[in-house]
């Protein structure tokens, strides 16, 4: 049975902050709220976690993991990026964006798309996610908690409690977040190439 913390908005409490990092730094698989919609996140080196993601979302192998980071500095230990692409990113972040990038070889082989080497990374612009990844000290591995068959991902941390009870061990609230994911720019050839069109506004990068 998931473990149900409900949080402020905008001053999140510290001692429930402290209790879901504690919780993911233990093996937890959670759902949290991001400036886009609610996420399934897991700490890095969590191989368990990463298949319960990919079995709840019935994931295959070419699917992009997302490395949530709280900054640039934790971003860049992760993904290669050069000087102009950086200032792109940089220009567009915190925000309801993803960028694919080339991983570096802090990103375990089995979160790598198979043929192209690349990840997902984000920096969220949300005070709830800001304060756990602060307290983390470290990226959380996440996947848009959109449930096969499903056009709009979960919305609400009570229903996410209630449908996902027995295969997360948490599930933080703050709140409805809305339902649009985040807008998906590749940037693995150095060039941006919008893959997705979601919350973030596309036209910067067109």
């Amino acid at each position: 049975m998931a473990r149900y913390f409900d949080v402020h908005p905008e001053n999140p409490q510290a001692r429930i902050i402290g209790a879901v990092a504690d919780s993911i730094r233990d093996s937890a698989l959670i759902a949290y709220p991001t400036d886009s919609c609610y996420a399934l996140g897991c700490r890095l080196g969590n191989r368990d976690g990463v298949e319960r993601i990919r079995a709840i979302r019935h994931l295959d192998d070419k699917h992009h993991f997302t490395l949530v980071c709280q900054d640039f500095s934790q971003l860049g230990r992760f993904v290669h990026i050069d000087n102009d692409v950086f200032r792109a990113i940089k220009a567009a972040t915190p925000g309801s964006y993803t960028f694919i990038l080339p991983a570096t070889r802090e990103v375990p082989r089995q979160l790598q798309h198979p043929k192209k080497k690349t990840v997902g990374v984000r920096i969220p612009d949300h005070v709830v996610t800001q304060a756990l990844l602060a307290e983390l000290g470290e990226p959380l591995l996440s996947s848009t908690l959109l449930l096969p068959g499903e056009d709009e991902p979960l919305t609400q941390g009570w229903e996410i409690k209630e449908r996902l009870d027995h295969v997360v061990d948490a599930v933080l609230d703050s709140g409805d977040c809305g339902t649009e994911p985040t807008t998906v720019i590749d940037f693995s050839d150095g060039e941006a190439e919008i893959v997705r069109r979601g919350a973030g506004d596309p036209d910067r990068f067109e």
